[in-house]
Protein backbone atom coordinates (compact mmCIF):
# COMPACT_ATOMS: atom_id res chain seq x y z
CA UNK A 1 0.00 0.00 0.00
CA UNK A 2 2.68 2.36 1.17
CA UNK A 3 4.60 1.70 -2.30
CA UNK A 4 1.31 2.36 -4.14
CA UNK A 5 0.75 6.05 -2.47
CA UNK A 6 4.49 6.66 -3.35
CA UNK A 7 3.57 6.20 -7.40
CA UNK A 8 0.37 7.70 -7.07
CA UNK A 9 2.03 10.79 -5.71
CA UNK A 10 5.17 10.48 -7.93
CA UNK A 11 2.80 10.44 -10.87
CA UNK A 12 0.81 13.55 -9.52
CA UNK A 13 4.01 15.15 -9.24
CA UNK A 14 5.42 14.57 -13.01
CA UNK A 15 5.04 17.38 -15.27
CA UNK A 16 2.34 16.70 -18.18
CA UNK A 17 5.05 18.01 -21.00
CA UNK A 18 7.97 17.13 -22.45
CA UNK A 19 11.02 18.39 -22.27
CA UNK A 20 11.05 19.52 -25.95
CA UNK A 21 7.33 20.93 -25.30
CA UNK A 22 8.95 22.80 -21.81
CA UNK A 23 12.02 24.30 -23.92
CA UNK A 24 9.14 26.12 -26.46
CA UNK A 25 7.45 27.08 -23.56
CA UNK A 26 9.45 28.76 -21.31
CA UNK A 27 11.84 30.31 -23.96
CA UNK A 28 7.98 31.70 -24.85
CA UNK A 29 7.63 32.91 -21.14
CA UNK A 30 10.91 34.58 -21.21
CA UNK A 31 9.81 36.52 -24.28
CA UNK A 32 6.89 37.04 -22.40
CA UNK A 33 7.96 38.74 -19.21
CA UNK A 34 10.01 40.85 -21.27
CA UNK A 35 7.38 41.92 -23.56
CA UNK A 36 5.79 43.63 -20.48
CA UNK A 37 8.69 45.37 -19.79
CA UNK A 38 9.12 47.05 -22.65
CA UNK A 39 5.58 48.07 -23.11
CA UNK A 40 5.51 51.29 -20.51
CA UNK A 41 8.17 52.52 -23.33
CA UNK A 42 5.62 54.65 -25.67
CA UNK A 43 3.27 54.60 -22.43
CA UNK A 44 5.07 56.82 -19.93
CA UNK A 45 4.75 59.73 -22.46
CA UNK A 46 0.96 58.93 -21.79
CA UNK A 47 1.04 59.22 -18.41
CA UNK A 48 2.80 62.26 -17.99
CA UNK A 49 0.52 64.34 -20.39
CA UNK A 50 -2.22 62.78 -18.49
CA UNK A 51 -1.05 63.43 -14.99
CA UNK A 52 1.17 66.30 -15.93
CA UNK A 53 4.89 65.11 -14.01
CA UNK A 54 8.10 66.37 -14.68
CA UNK A 55 10.43 64.92 -17.03
CA UNK A 56 12.96 63.02 -14.63
CA UNK A 57 9.21 61.58 -12.92
CA UNK A 58 9.14 59.63 -16.17
CA UNK A 59 13.22 58.25 -15.81
CA UNK A 60 12.54 57.40 -12.27
CA UNK A 61 9.54 55.15 -13.24
CA UNK A 62 12.25 53.73 -15.51
CA UNK A 63 14.67 53.55 -13.01
CA UNK A 64 13.36 52.19 -10.26
CA UNK A 65 12.24 49.27 -12.25
CA UNK A 66 15.94 48.28 -12.99
CA UNK A 67 17.02 48.76 -9.41
CA UNK A 68 14.55 46.31 -7.81
CA UNK A 69 15.57 43.88 -10.58
CA UNK A 70 18.84 44.46 -9.45
CA UNK A 71 17.85 42.94 -5.60
CA UNK A 72 15.90 40.55 -6.85
CA UNK A 73 18.41 39.26 -9.05
CA UNK A 74 21.14 39.25 -5.96
CA UNK A 75 19.02 38.01 -3.16
CA UNK A 76 17.25 35.07 -4.94
CA UNK A 77 18.90 34.75 -8.32
CA UNK A 78 21.52 31.80 -7.20
CA UNK A 79 17.95 30.48 -5.77
CA UNK A 80 17.09 27.87 -8.63
CA UNK A 81 20.19 25.94 -8.24
CA UNK A 82 18.99 24.92 -4.64
CA UNK A 83 15.19 24.34 -4.93
CA UNK A 84 14.80 24.23 -8.46
CA UNK A 85 14.41 25.82 -11.21
CA UNK A 86 10.38 25.27 -11.70
CA UNK A 87 9.33 26.84 -7.90
CA UNK A 88 11.14 30.02 -8.84
CA UNK A 89 9.79 30.32 -12.33
CA UNK A 90 6.34 30.04 -11.25
CA UNK A 91 6.62 32.18 -8.22
CA UNK A 92 8.13 34.99 -10.59
CA UNK A 93 5.08 34.70 -13.32
CA UNK A 94 2.44 35.04 -10.37
CA UNK A 95 4.16 38.08 -9.34
CA UNK A 96 4.41 40.04 -12.40
CA UNK A 97 0.67 38.83 -12.79
CA UNK A 98 0.20 41.21 -9.88
CA UNK A 99 2.80 43.99 -11.72
CA UNK A 100 -0.01 43.39 -14.49
CA UNK A 101 -2.99 43.70 -12.58
CA UNK A 102 -1.31 47.17 -10.99
CA UNK A 103 -0.86 49.08 -14.22
CA UNK A 104 -4.20 48.26 -15.16
CA UNK A 105 -5.66 49.61 -12.16
CA UNK A 106 -3.44 52.02 -11.68
CA UNK A 107 -5.49 56.00 -10.83
CA UNK A 108 -1.58 58.02 -11.04
CA UNK A 109 1.72 57.85 -11.27
CA UNK A 110 2.86 56.98 -8.29
CA UNK A 111 0.82 53.46 -8.74
CA UNK A 112 2.72 53.10 -12.06
CA UNK A 113 6.40 53.47 -10.28
CA UNK A 114 5.26 50.79 -7.31
CA UNK A 115 3.84 48.30 -10.74
CA UNK A 116 7.30 48.99 -12.15
CA UNK A 117 9.25 47.87 -8.38
CA UNK A 118 7.12 44.64 -8.51
CA UNK A 119 7.30 44.13 -11.99
CA UNK A 120 11.71 44.88 -11.41
CA UNK A 121 11.36 42.36 -8.43
CA UNK A 122 9.29 39.46 -11.16
CA UNK A 123 11.70 39.86 -13.74
CA UNK A 124 14.43 39.92 -11.44
CA UNK A 125 13.65 36.40 -9.86
CA UNK A 126 12.97 35.60 -12.97
CA UNK A 127 15.89 36.19 -15.22
CA UNK A 128 18.41 33.60 -13.93
CA UNK A 129 16.12 30.74 -13.26
CA UNK A 130 14.33 31.26 -16.95
CA UNK A 131 17.31 31.50 -18.71
CA UNK A 132 18.78 28.70 -17.06
CA UNK A 133 16.02 25.97 -17.45
CA UNK A 134 15.67 27.45 -21.46
CA UNK A 135 19.12 26.33 -21.90
CA UNK A 136 18.44 23.11 -19.60
CA UNK A 137 15.41 21.97 -21.48
CA UNK A 138 16.93 22.72 -25.37
CA UNK A 139 16.66 19.11 -27.15
CA UNK A 140 20.46 17.54 -27.49
CA UNK A 141 20.52 18.49 -30.89
CA UNK A 142 19.02 21.89 -30.05
CA UNK A 143 21.67 23.12 -27.54
CA UNK A 144 23.22 26.12 -29.64
CA UNK A 145 19.70 27.42 -30.05
CA UNK A 146 19.12 26.93 -26.21
CA UNK A 147 22.28 29.66 -25.55
CA UNK A 148 21.25 31.67 -28.41
CA UNK A 149 17.85 31.92 -26.72
CA UNK A 150 19.25 33.72 -23.25
CA UNK A 151 20.48 36.56 -25.30
CA UNK A 152 17.86 37.04 -27.80
CA UNK A 153 14.79 36.20 -26.00
CA UNK A 154 15.34 39.55 -23.78
CA UNK A 155 16.10 41.49 -26.70
CA UNK A 156 13.31 40.15 -28.94
CA UNK A 157 10.84 40.30 -25.98
CA UNK A 158 11.80 44.06 -25.15
CA UNK A 159 11.65 45.57 -28.56
CA UNK A 160 8.24 43.49 -29.18
CA UNK A 161 6.89 45.10 -25.87
CA UNK A 162 7.84 48.65 -26.73
CA UNK A 163 6.07 48.43 -30.46
CA UNK A 164 3.21 46.51 -29.43
CA UNK A 165 2.52 48.70 -26.69
CA UNK A 166 3.48 51.94 -28.78
CA UNK A 167 1.00 50.50 -31.57
CA UNK A 168 -1.98 50.26 -29.11
CA UNK A 169 -1.21 53.70 -27.56
CA UNK A 170 -1.38 55.62 -30.65
CA UNK A 171 -4.24 53.70 -32.94
CA UNK A 172 -6.71 52.18 -30.34
CA UNK A 173 -9.93 53.87 -29.88
CA UNK A 174 -10.32 53.78 -26.30
CA UNK A 175 -7.93 53.45 -23.04
CA UNK A 176 -4.78 52.08 -24.54
CA UNK A 177 -3.09 51.59 -21.78
CA UNK A 178 -5.78 49.80 -20.16
CA UNK A 179 -5.97 47.30 -23.63
CA UNK A 180 -1.72 46.55 -23.13
CA UNK A 181 -2.13 45.87 -19.25
CA UNK A 182 -5.13 43.68 -19.71
CA UNK A 183 -3.62 41.60 -22.37
CA UNK A 184 -0.50 41.21 -20.60
CA UNK A 185 -2.28 40.03 -17.81
CA UNK A 186 -4.08 37.01 -19.52
CA UNK A 187 -0.45 35.93 -21.03
CA UNK A 188 1.03 36.02 -17.67
CA UNK A 189 -1.68 33.82 -15.96
CA UNK A 190 -1.52 31.58 -19.02
CA UNK A 191 2.67 31.15 -18.09
CA UNK A 192 2.03 30.97 -14.74
CA UNK A 193 -0.24 27.95 -15.33
CA UNK A 194 2.60 26.89 -17.82
CA UNK A 195 4.95 26.80 -15.72
CA UNK A 196 3.98 24.09 -13.45
CA UNK A 197 3.69 21.40 -15.53
CA UNK A 198 7.19 22.07 -16.73
CA UNK A 199 10.26 19.54 -16.44
CA UNK A 200 12.39 20.14 -13.64
CA UNK A 201 15.92 20.15 -14.91
CA UNK A 202 18.30 21.33 -11.73
CA UNK A 203 18.49 18.77 -9.04
CA UNK A 204 17.64 20.14 -5.41
CA UNK A 205 20.36 20.69 -3.08
CA UNK A 206 20.94 22.04 0.03
CA UNK A 207 22.25 25.42 1.16
CA UNK A 208 18.64 27.26 -0.19
CA UNK A 209 18.50 29.72 2.83
CA UNK A 210 21.98 30.71 2.83
CA UNK A 211 21.74 31.43 -1.21
CA UNK A 212 19.52 34.42 -0.16
CA UNK A 213 22.14 36.48 1.45
CA UNK A 214 22.77 38.94 -1.39
CA UNK A 215 26.72 38.05 -2.78
CA UNK A 216 27.60 38.01 -6.11
CA UNK A 217 29.30 34.06 -6.87
CA UNK A 218 31.16 33.55 -9.81
CA UNK A 219 33.16 30.74 -11.20
CA UNK A 220 36.79 30.74 -10.55
CA UNK A 221 37.28 29.61 -13.97
CA UNK A 222 35.41 32.30 -16.36
CA UNK A 223 36.59 35.28 -13.69
CA UNK A 224 39.06 36.86 -16.18
CA UNK A 225 36.98 36.42 -19.14
CA UNK A 226 33.83 37.76 -16.91
CA UNK A 227 35.78 40.87 -16.05
CA UNK A 228 36.81 41.77 -19.73
CA UNK A 229 33.65 41.17 -20.93
CA UNK A 230 32.14 43.73 -18.22
CA UNK A 231 32.40 47.15 -20.39
CA UNK A 232 30.22 45.07 -23.24
CA UNK A 233 27.76 44.47 -20.57
CA UNK A 234 27.64 48.16 -19.28
CA UNK A 235 27.57 50.04 -22.68
CA UNK A 236 24.74 47.30 -23.80
CA UNK A 237 22.37 48.24 -20.73
CA UNK A 238 23.14 51.86 -21.32
CA UNK A 239 22.41 51.51 -24.94
CA UNK A 240 19.01 49.96 -23.94
CA UNK A 241 18.45 52.64 -21.22
CA UNK A 242 19.14 55.45 -23.95
CA UNK A 243 16.27 54.02 -26.10
CA UNK A 244 13.99 52.80 -23.90
CA UNK A 245 14.11 55.48 -20.86
CA UNK A 246 15.19 58.50 -22.76
CA UNK A 247 14.32 58.78 -26.06
CA UNK A 248 10.73 58.53 -24.91
CA UNK A 249 11.49 62.39 -23.30
CA UNK A 250 13.94 63.64 -25.58
CA UNK A 251 11.58 63.52 -28.59
CA UNK A 252 9.43 65.84 -27.09
CA UNK A 253 12.58 67.95 -25.47
CA UNK A 254 14.81 68.62 -29.01
CA UNK A 255 12.90 66.97 -31.38
CA UNK A 256 9.16 68.10 -30.41
CA UNK A 257 7.57 64.47 -31.32
CA UNK A 258 4.61 63.73 -29.52
CA UNK A 259 3.37 60.41 -31.31
CA UNK A 260 4.06 57.49 -29.10
CA UNK A 261 4.41 55.21 -32.03
CA UNK A 262 7.62 56.99 -33.10
CA UNK A 263 9.37 56.27 -29.76
CA UNK A 264 8.21 52.89 -29.84
CA UNK A 265 9.87 52.25 -33.33
CA UNK A 266 12.81 53.82 -32.27
CA UNK A 267 13.31 51.09 -29.28
CA UNK A 268 12.06 48.38 -31.56
CA UNK A 269 14.86 49.30 -34.24
CA UNK A 270 17.33 49.32 -31.44
CA UNK A 271 16.09 46.07 -29.87
CA UNK A 272 15.22 44.48 -32.89
CA UNK A 273 18.19 45.03 -34.57
CA UNK A 274 20.08 43.48 -31.03
CA UNK A 275 17.61 40.10 -31.67
CA UNK A 276 18.72 39.84 -35.30
CA UNK A 277 22.25 40.46 -34.41
CA UNK A 278 22.39 37.57 -31.84
CA UNK A 279 20.25 35.32 -34.07
CA UNK A 280 22.27 35.64 -37.52
CA UNK A 281 25.91 35.35 -36.04
CA UNK A 282 26.16 31.95 -35.21
CA UNK A 283 28.86 30.79 -36.69
CA UNK A 284 30.98 33.55 -35.52
CA UNK A 285 33.59 33.21 -32.53
CA UNK A 286 32.48 34.60 -29.11
CA UNK A 287 35.51 36.79 -29.22
CA UNK A 288 35.00 38.08 -32.27
CA UNK A 289 31.60 38.81 -31.95
CA UNK A 290 32.02 40.41 -28.91
CA UNK A 291 34.41 42.96 -30.68
CA UNK A 292 32.65 43.34 -33.16
CA UNK A 293 29.42 44.88 -31.07
CA UNK A 294 31.33 46.66 -28.83
CA UNK A 295 32.76 48.91 -32.22
CA UNK A 296 29.21 48.84 -33.54
CA UNK A 297 28.07 50.68 -29.94
CA UNK A 298 30.60 53.19 -29.64
CA UNK A 299 29.85 54.19 -33.22
CA UNK A 300 25.82 53.69 -32.20
CA UNK A 301 26.74 56.39 -29.48
CA UNK A 302 28.57 58.59 -31.58
CA UNK A 303 25.27 58.53 -34.47
CA UNK A 304 23.62 59.65 -31.23
CA UNK A 305 25.66 62.56 -29.99
CA UNK A 306 25.34 63.73 -34.19
CA UNK A 307 21.59 63.27 -33.46
CA UNK A 308 21.12 65.26 -30.79
CA UNK A 309 23.45 68.24 -31.89
CA UNK A 310 21.96 68.44 -35.56
CA UNK A 311 18.77 67.88 -34.17
CA UNK A 312 18.26 64.91 -36.69
CA UNK A 313 15.73 62.52 -36.62
CA UNK A 314 17.34 60.28 -39.49
CA UNK A 315 20.72 59.99 -37.46
CA UNK A 316 18.60 59.24 -34.40
CA UNK A 317 17.01 56.21 -36.24
CA UNK A 318 20.84 55.21 -37.98
CA UNK A 319 21.95 55.05 -34.28
CA UNK A 320 18.88 52.91 -32.91
CA UNK A 321 19.93 50.41 -35.97
CA UNK A 322 23.57 50.36 -35.39
CA UNK A 323 24.26 50.94 -31.67
CA UNK A 324 21.25 47.90 -31.17
CA UNK A 325 23.20 45.53 -33.55
CA UNK A 326 26.22 46.61 -31.12
CA UNK A 327 24.61 45.58 -28.12
CA UNK A 328 23.13 42.03 -29.46
CA UNK A 329 26.41 41.26 -30.73
CA UNK A 330 28.46 42.09 -27.54
CA UNK A 331 25.71 40.32 -25.37
CA UNK A 332 25.68 37.15 -27.57
CA UNK A 333 29.26 37.04 -27.56
CA UNK A 334 29.56 37.32 -23.78
CA UNK A 335 26.95 34.67 -23.25
CA UNK A 336 28.69 32.11 -25.95
CA UNK A 337 31.76 32.26 -24.23
CA UNK A 338 31.21 32.01 -20.63
CA UNK A 339 27.72 29.57 -20.33
CA UNK A 340 30.30 26.24 -22.26
CA UNK A 341 32.99 27.15 -19.45
CA UNK A 342 30.47 26.62 -16.61
CA UNK A 343 28.95 23.96 -14.91
CA UNK A 344 25.11 23.07 -14.88
CA UNK A 345 24.27 23.69 -11.31
CA UNK A 346 26.84 27.44 -11.88
CA UNK A 347 24.54 28.48 -14.66
CA UNK A 348 22.07 30.64 -12.26
CA UNK A 349 25.20 32.39 -10.54
CA UNK A 350 26.75 33.14 -13.70
CA UNK A 351 23.64 34.45 -15.22
CA UNK A 352 23.12 36.60 -11.91
CA UNK A 353 26.80 38.47 -12.17
CA UNK A 354 25.91 39.24 -15.59
CA UNK A 355 22.71 40.44 -14.64
CA UNK A 356 24.14 42.63 -11.89
CA UNK A 357 26.56 44.61 -13.87
CA UNK A 358 23.71 45.39 -16.79
CA UNK A 359 21.42 46.43 -14.45
CA UNK A 360 23.26 48.67 -12.11
CA UNK A 361 23.95 50.11 -15.10
CA UNK A 362 20.80 50.68 -16.56
CA UNK A 363 18.78 52.14 -13.43
CA UNK A 364 21.54 54.29 -12.48
CA UNK A 365 22.16 55.52 -15.57
CA UNK A 366 18.22 56.04 -16.41
CA UNK A 367 17.91 58.45 -12.95
CA UNK A 368 21.43 60.32 -13.24
CA UNK A 369 20.11 60.96 -16.88
CA UNK A 370 16.56 62.52 -15.49
CA UNK A 371 18.39 64.49 -12.90
CA UNK A 372 20.74 66.18 -15.46
CA UNK A 373 17.69 66.89 -17.13
CA UNK A 374 16.33 69.73 -14.98
CA UNK A 375 20.05 70.87 -13.83
CA UNK A 376 21.58 71.27 -16.87
CA UNK A 377 19.20 70.48 -20.18
CA UNK A 378 18.18 67.68 -22.16
CA UNK A 379 20.69 68.52 -24.92
CA UNK A 380 24.01 68.32 -22.61
CA UNK A 381 22.51 65.92 -21.04
CA UNK A 382 22.03 63.50 -24.39
CA UNK A 383 25.53 64.14 -25.35
CA UNK A 384 27.26 63.79 -22.29
CA UNK A 385 25.30 60.18 -22.12
CA UNK A 386 26.43 59.20 -25.45
CA UNK A 387 30.15 60.44 -24.57
CA UNK A 388 30.01 58.15 -21.67
CA UNK A 389 28.72 55.19 -23.51
CA UNK A 390 31.25 55.31 -26.17
CA UNK A 391 33.70 55.94 -24.16
CA UNK A 392 33.16 52.57 -22.34
CA UNK A 393 32.44 50.36 -25.14
CA UNK A 394 35.93 51.23 -26.22
CA UNK A 395 37.25 50.30 -23.82
CA UNK A 396 35.95 47.05 -23.65
CA UNK A 397 37.09 46.63 -27.36
CA UNK A 398 40.48 47.17 -26.20
CA UNK A 399 40.22 44.86 -23.09
CA UNK A 400 38.59 42.94 -25.61
CA UNK A 401 41.26 42.59 -27.67
CA UNK A 402 44.16 42.42 -25.63
CA UNK A 403 42.41 39.17 -24.38
CA UNK A 404 41.92 37.10 -27.73
CA UNK A 405 45.47 38.20 -28.21
CA UNK A 406 46.75 36.45 -25.16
Amino acid sequence: MTALLERTETAARRPLLSRGAGFAGISAAMVAILVAAGAPTPLLPIYQHQWGFAPWVLTLAFGVYAFSLLIAILVVGSLSDYVGRRPLMIGALAVDLVAMVMFLLAPDIGWVIAARVVQGIATGAASAALSAAVVELAPERFKKLGAQMTSMAPLGGLAIGALFAGVLAEFAATNAAFEVWFVLAVVMAAGTVFATFTPETATRKPGALASLTPRLSLPRQVRRLYWTSVPGILGGFMTMTAFMGLVPALLVAIFAVRSPIVGSLLAFVALGASTAASAFTGGMRATGLRLGGLVAMAAGAALFVGSIGATSLPLLWAAAAVGGAGIGASFAGTTRGLVPEVAPHERAALFTAIFFVGYLAMGSSAIIAGLAIGAVGAVPMAVGYGVVVALVTLAGAVATARFTRR
